[in-house]
Parts: structure tokens; sequence; C-alpha cells
């Protein structure tokens, strides 16, 4: 009768990877560091019981005095996803990068996206989500043609104000435009955005919906479900992993709904895994470049690990980790290729240093919740 809670902290990478130089514009790259720097240190003081500030030097985060488990994580195989982050800690490397289409996608298939969907479409490169609303949300409502974008990452992208196609109408869409993107298209997600509001005040609404493709192979989450052990996943979770390894969804598309559910989850729950995306510093403040809404995200965080630590008993385990990095001073607003930070709380984590793969995250949590190894699948437990 054990827990586990992993909570991905997205988008707070603690560093440059050895790589990073091949993906533009990350070289030299470090998430929490520059942030630090720019609002001056950071104010997270249960984070730096923790021991966040014994993983690298952070402004305003002191190293531990005693730390629990602590380190940099690295993943292994190519990107810099969401999507892939989030595999990787359960196991699933992918074999190859995921597709991008820095020209926007070709002409065939924006053709099929109509032929499947009786939609047409504008936009059709990279562009940053909030701005691109506010750039072609006016010619959308005009003319009823859906804005159809991407990123650096592997997605595709379509927003719709809900006065032209209602949310369930959107999600439609994006289901057919999921089963077509596979083969040599196959992108890590489809994302549906709706927004709502008139010209020059456009706002997303809280209804995104990922619809992510299967991991490419066998996870820790599917061998926590043989053996037993439910799998909870709150905000993104189950659209990342495409439903495979989740046994039950908790909605949260904001950090608030994401801490309320964990907290209840952890008051709830006798047994299992409790694994969390909070999303709002990537989505709402990493790619806008808001340092003070990052900071302030974090702070909010830091309380409610202060609420956690004491719903946590002796069998319980507790990892606070990351997917990749969003870094405030790259010259983009994309996701940058870093390292993770890694905490972890358990009996008998001595307070020392661990530096390993993403995918030890997912052997811990299996050995801890079962007993169990799976050593066909890439990882080391630390527990």
């Amino acid at each position: 009768m054990r827990r586990a809670a992993v909570i991905v902290l997205d988008a707070c990478g603690v560093g440059a990877l050895p790589d990073a130089h091949a993906y533009e514009g990350d070289a030299g790259s470090n998430t929490l560091g520059h942030l630090a720097e720019r609002v001056g240190g950071l104010d997270l003081p249960a984070l730096q019981r923790l021991g966040l500030g014994s993983i690298l030097p952070l402004r305003g985060v002191a190293p531990a005095a005693e730390p629990v488990l602590h380190g940099r994580l690295a993943p292994l195989g190519p990107g810099k996803e969401s999507t892939t982050g989030h595999w990787e800690l359960m196991g699933v490397v992918p074999p190859a990068p995921l597709p991008t289409y820095p020209d926007g996608f070709p002409a065939e298939v924006v053709a099929a996206l109509e032929r499947a969907t009786g939609h047409r479409f504008c936009c059709n490169r990279p562009y940053s989500g909030t701005q691109v609303i506010d750039d072609f949300g006016p010619h959308h409502l005009e003319t009823g043609e859906l804005i159809l974008y991407t990123s650096a990452d592997s997605v595709l992208q379509i927003a719709a104000h809900v006065d032209v196609l209602d949310e369930p109408g959107l999600y439609a869409v994006c289901e057919a435009a999921r089963t077509l993107m596979d083969g040599e298209h196959r992108v890590g997600r489809v994302i549906a955005r709706p927004f709502e509001g008139s010209p020059g005040a456009f706002a997303r609404r809280e209804g995104r919906r990922d619809y992510a493709a299967p991991p490419p192979g066998r996870s820790y989450l599917e061998e926590l479900q043989d053996a037993g052990v439910p799998v909870h996943g709150v905000g993104k979770i189950r659209d990342l992993f495409a439903g495979v390894g989740i046994d039950v969804k908790h909605e949260a598309g904001t950090n608030a709904k994401g801490i309320a559910a964990t907290t209840r989850l952890l008051g709830e729950l006798d047994s299992g895994l409790i694994f969390v995306n909070l999303v709002d510093t990537d989505q709402v403040y990493g790619h806008r470049k808001d340092v003070e809404g990052f900071h302030t995200a974090l702070r909010e965080i830091d309380a409610a690990l202060s609420d956690w630590l004491d719903l946590l008993g002796p069998d319980d385990l507790l990892i606070l980790t990351a997917d990749h990095g969003v870094d405030p001073d790259a010259p983009h607003t994309d996701h940058t290729r870093e390292y993770a930070p890694l905490l972890a709380r358990f009996e008998g984590h001595g307070g020392r240093r661990h530096d390993g793969p993403l995918a030890d995250v997912g052997a811990s949590t299996l050995k801890w919740l079962s007993g169990r190894e799976a050593p066909e699948l890439p990882g080391e437990p630390f527990v």
C-alpha cells in the first residue's frame, strides 16, 4: 500500500545538454538559472529545503543543509518536446526525431486536412500561440478559415474562435487531423486551441486539448498497471500518452486546478501513482518570456509543496522534475534542450546526488510501488 507522486514542473530546465548547440538558439540555455538572474533571485523556500539549490547554483536559492536525493536528468533520445520528455520519464525513448515543419505544412497535407475536416485553413507557419490569434483572429472571424500553425516542436495546432466553431466542433476537427497525421507526418501532438473575445482582446480558453501520438514502445506506466498499481494522470498527462497506461484522468488545464487535484488525491488515495503536469510555467509564462509570471507560478507551486509534504508518510515517494526548458534568454520563444532537475523525497534517500537519464524516474516509481524492475526498459531505480 505505497504511493508515489511524480510532479512535472513543465519547462523548468536546469542547464544546456551537451548537444544543445545542435538546436538553433539553445546553446548555453539554463531556464531556472537565467530566470533567477532576471528576477533578482528566486523565492522558493520549500524547494530550497529539498535541495533545488544543491542541483546547480541559483540566485536566491541556497544549497540545502539536508537535501533529499537531487541531481539532473537527461533524455536518451532527440528532441525537446513535452511529449517525448514525458515519454522518456516513463521509459519510452523515441527512435528518431518527430517531424517538424519550419516552413509550415506541405500543400498536400493542408489539402488532405481540408478534405478530412470540411474546413479551410489560414496562416500555416510557425507562430507564437498568443500572437497568432491576434494576427489572424480578425481574418478567421471574417472568413471562417481555421488558424493552422506549428512551432519548433512536432505539433500541429488549430485555433478557432468559439463563435466560429464551438469547442466540440474544434475537438472533432483535431481528432480528424490526428488520424490523418500519421506515417512520415506523425507529429507528436495535434493541439486544439479554442479562444474567445474581440479583435484586440482575444484570449485563449481553458478548453485546450492535446491529441498525442501513442508512445512508440512499452512504458513503466504499463508495467505499473500489470503489477496492479492504479495510475492517475493529472492535467495533460493522459493526453501526452494517448491514454496508454493511464487508469484515471483528472482534468486540470491550469496550475491552480492541477495543484488542487494533486492535494485532493494525496488526501484521498491509499496507493498508486499520481502523475502530474503543471503546465503554466510553459504555456502561460515560458513561451511569452514573462519572467515575473513564471516566478509567481513557481512560488505558488512552492507553497503547495509545503502542503504536500505534510500529506506524505514514510511509505510515500515524491519526485519533482521537468521535461525540457524554455529559457527566457534564448533568442526564440520555443522549448530549449536542457537537463531536467531531480528532487526525490523518500525514506532512505540519504541526501545523495543522482544524475542519470529521465527514465530513472519511471524505473524508481515501479520499484517503489511494486518491488519490480523492468530490465528491458531504459533507466535504473534510485530508490
